[in-house]
């Protein structure tokens, strides 16, 4: 039965793609659609969607405007899929409150699992007493870290930058966003103090720095806390 499957809204111009998505998505999902900016807002107002797929390119409205104006009343888990792939670009759309982005073409594979760590995110997301992801668990309450059962010694900082991933988990956040978050309004171009902190958080919670499995970088964009 449709009512019982999460919805998801495809904004894209181009009906191809549209038919695309809709026919990787639909056995799982129930399906809506919108071919520029106007008709997303208003249809993500009227259907409710558990999750936006949207194009940057759109006829009307940016697909980064777009962003803006529905983070202005929802939260909403939206990807970004696009032909747009200068770095530039990415961290407008995340900075604008995009969860994730997607680079023209993809796979149907990649799609779904993005779409799926999306929503194990936004069913997670209200505020819980303890986070955990495989070994890593960070109790909101008490403050306090522990990697397999041990406990970890962060400072106040590597714990408001650790906090801050946990309760965005599984989504894109770029340098600006977690400088702004961590360090405040007059720290966005201080980017050497944060590779400082990930690099010391890294240490201290991964198995091999060098390799992370908690702690991923996205090349010119930011990090993200896996979900696992």
């Amino acid at each position: 039965m449709t009512e019982n499957l999460s919805r998801i809204l495809i904004v894209d111009d181009e009906r191809p793609i549209r038919r695309f998505l809709s026919d990787s998505l639909d056995e799982q999902y129930a399906i809506f659609e919108a071919a520029n900016g106007k008709d997303a807002i208003r249809a993500a107002a009227s259907e409710r969607p558990d999750l936006i797929i949207l194009d940057l390119g759109l006829p009307d409205i940016d697909g980064v405007e777009v962003t803006r104006r529905l983070r202005e009343w929802t939260q909403v888990p939206i990807i970004v899929v696009s032909v747009r792939e200068q770095e530039n670009d990415k961290i407008a759309a995340l900075d604008a409150g995009a969860d994730d982005y997607l680079t023209k073409p993809f796979g149907a594979g990649e799609l779904m699992a993005r779409l799926r760590v999306a929503m194990r995110r936004a069913a997670t997301e209200p505020s819980e007493p303890v986070f955990q992801t495989g070994g890593l668990a960070l109790d909101l309450t008490h403050r306090t870290v522990t990697l397999d059962g041990q406990p970890v010694t962060l400072t106040p900082t590597e714990y408001d930058l650790l906090r801050t991933f946990a309760k965005h988990a599984g989504k894109v956040l770029t340098h600006h966003q977690l400088l702004r978050t961590v360090w405040g309004t007059g720290y966005e171009s201080d980017t050497h103090i944060l590779q400082v902190n990930i690099s010391n958080l890294r240490r201290k919670i991964e198995a091999d720095p060098a390799r992370p499995a908690y702690l991923v970088t996205e090349p010119g964009v930011g990090y993200r806390l896996k979900i696992t």
